[in-house]
């Protein structure tokens, strides 16, 4: 786990120096660097020592030094791949080290390696020869990867915030951006912040010609549910045992490291199956478990995230901490965050992850579950959703809503009333966007007040309605899974535990990523990820008898904090920020501040921009 930078044009040595030591966090333990002559390619890498210590340093070259490479993740079937290039003559230097492989993975398949890989990563290879760099990122985009042209120039890094520091790269907000950003509370690939960086997407590759000074974006994979006819007809304990193998040999994978390894538990399903596998291969005590909880109970699952660990006899340590501290950091996590996202959580998962690296290196966690099996209450909602508008006009549904919007505004977290507005209010519009509506800080027309221009609906979520119209699945909840997957995962979740675990040098897996699960909930027919009402149906079968019946059938809790209270007395400006009405901000804070409206998830976004926007560039 590292950070990369580079760029092609005039050498210019401080300059790449500089943008590595803006991402220092992500790769504490060393760097490396490659110089190069007048109008050619230099290229930067930090590193984490994950995977063959003495061996793995960056950039990394072939034999004859003709194709290099900067590369950012881990490869868990690299051992795999190593022998078969061995076999077909290629030469290696270091002991154990993923990197080379993509470096002779390259030389022998090109843009066909991606297709060999189960693992996370973002790269950058040099490729002299053909005088061309080849970037990708692997299939969800758990590893993140942005790039600029400009000028005739061309550069790449992990995080934003290394190529702002190249003074050729524009920061122009862009308008397009800023919309989709308070429409979706993350802003989607491609697009980022600024009018001419772009974010590489997951399962892409990017090809740049140096002679020619373009570049070409290529797709070479996209989650797609694909049901299965055996599996439709297949034995149900059959398919959950077929599950529960597959999640093993995942999580077998990921626990390989030269380095300590540890699991998050968070006291759900998803981390705690994660646990259940591990302790398979695992004596008793070997295994190394991370909580964190606050002693305000709304917010709180360390209870049972210790009594899942006692259940399996893992070394279990666990933070308790008043539920202020999250707030506490939050200068300093927003200050690191790189690019706005919305999701608060963000602040709980840095502190997780900080109590995680004191005593280990790598992190398992359990994210992709509710993505790729149904976990979501929205997933819940979609058939009731279905009904409600088929029954009642729209006349009706708009006095129910107007009715709902009078209630008090509460400060739980997540609680019903605010589950209820928000249905109702994404039911508001078309189906192929009742997904993105729903997470949304602002609806549409608000958008518009926003921004002080009109926002049209289908322009807003132009890449959503495109994704649902396209779908080969012909239910609502396959095409949420794909949503939620494409979207809301690789912009929202991945990013979000990404940038937290960086923050302080911890590299962090996904078992429910590798590349057999995710081809096994494709093929899985949706009545087996929603069943009857039970979210996650097939997960929960296959960890039947070997969770705790009461973790089971517990209902999903998320990693909150009371940001509605919170906000209440959190100092937000807002009447700075270029292009946005500051009387719209000004009233969505008083209605919030006065118990009129939740406003929390605008609020928060605002805030997050506010704080990027006021950061200087290191």
């Amino acid at each position: 786990m590292c950070g990369i930078a580079g760029f092609v044009g005039p050498r210019n040595d401080q300059l790449l120096k500089a943008m590595a030591d803006s991402i220092r966090h992500r790769g504490p333990d060393g760097e490396g660097y490659h110089f190069c002559g007048e109008g050619q390619v230099s290229l930067a890498h930090r590193r984490l020592s994950i995977t063959d210590i003495v061996g793995g340093q960056q950039p990394m070259w072939n034999e004859d030094n003709t194709v290099g490479i900067v590369f950012n993740g881990e490869i868990y079937n690299h051992m795999v791949l190593r022998a078969e290039l061995q076999q077909l003559g290629h030469l290696f230097k270091s002991h154990h080290s993923d990197t080379e492989v993509l470096v002779h993975g390259y030389e022998e398949w090109g843009a066909d390696l991606l297709l060999r890989l189960n693992g996370m990563f973002a790269f950058c290879i040099y490729d002299q020869r053909r005088k061309q760099l080849f970037l990708s990122r692997d299939r969800f985009g758990e590893k993140p990867l942005y790039y600029s042209l400009f000028n005739g120039q061309f550069a790449f890094a992990s995080e934003l915030k290394a190529l702002l520091v190249h003074s050729g790269i524009r920061q122009e907000i862009d308008p397009v951006s800023l919309q989709k950003y308070f429409g979706y509370g993350f802003i989607p690939a491609p697009y980022s912040l600024y009018r001419n960086v772009a974010k590489l997407p997951a399962g892409h590759y990017l090809i740049y010609d140096i002679p020619k000074a373009s570049a070409s974006l290529h797709r070479y994979w996209q989650y797609r549910v694909q049901p299965d006819r055996s599996y439709e007809v297949a034995n149900q304990d059959d398919l959950a045992e077929e599950l529960r193998s597959r999640l093993t040999t995942a999580v077998k994978r990921r626990m390989v490291a030269d380095v300590p390894v540890g699991i998050f538990l968070s006291g759900g399903i998803d981390s705690s199956s994660v646990l259940a596998c591990a302790s398979q291969d695992e004596l008793p005590g070997r295994v190394r478990t991370f909580s964190i909880g606050f002693r305000e109970k709304q917010f709180d699952e360390s209870e049972m995230a210790r009594m899942i660990a006692q259940h399996f006899g893992s070394q279990h340590s666990e933070e308790i901490l008043e539920i202020d501290s999250a707030r506490s950091i939050s200068d300093h996590v927003l200050g690191m965050l790189d690019e706005p996202m919305g999701d608060s959580s963000i602040l709980p998962t840095y502190l997780l992850s900080r109590f995680a690296r004191q005593s280990v290196t790598v992190a398992l966690g359990g994210d992709g579950g509710d993505e790729l099996f149904g976990g979501y209450a929205p997933f819940q909602a979609l058939g009731p959703a279905k009904i409600y508008c088929q029954m009642l006009p729209r006349a009706l549904r708009n006095f129910i809503l107007t009715q709902v919007n009078r209630l008090p505004a509460s400060e739980g977290y997540l609680s019903f009333e605010f589950k209820l507005k928000r249905t109702l209010q994404g039911l508001q519009y078309p189906m192929a966007i009742w997904n993105p509506v729903w997470l949304a800080p602002l609806q549409v027309e608000e958008l518009s007040e926003l921004m002080r221009t009109p926002v049209e609906a289908d322009e807003l979520y132009d890449d959503v309605i495109r994704a649902w119209q396209d779908s080969g699945a012909n239910d609502m909840v396959s095409r949420t899974s794909e949503f939620y997957t494409r979207f809301y995962l690789q912009d929202g979740v991945l990013t979000k535990v990404d940038r937290a675990s960086m923050m302080v040098g911890l590299e962090v897996r996904a078992p429910f990523l590798d590349n057999d699960v995710v081809d096994f909930a494709q093929k899985l027919p949706s009545n087996l990820k929603l069943h009857r009402g039970i979210s996650k149906y097939i997960l929960k079968k296959a960890m039947a008898n070997i969770l705790p019946e009461e973790l089971i059938h517990r209902k999903k809790k998320g990693f909150g904090i009371p940001l509605t209270k919170w906000l209440k007395t959190w100092p937000i400006e807002g009447t700075d920020i270029p292009g946005l009405n500051s009387d719209f901000v000004k009233k969505m804070r008083s209605d919030h501040m006065e118990g009129n409206r939740d406003n929390r998830l605008f609020l928060w976004n605002l805030l997050v921009l506010q704080k990027h926007l006021s950061e200087p560039v290191i």
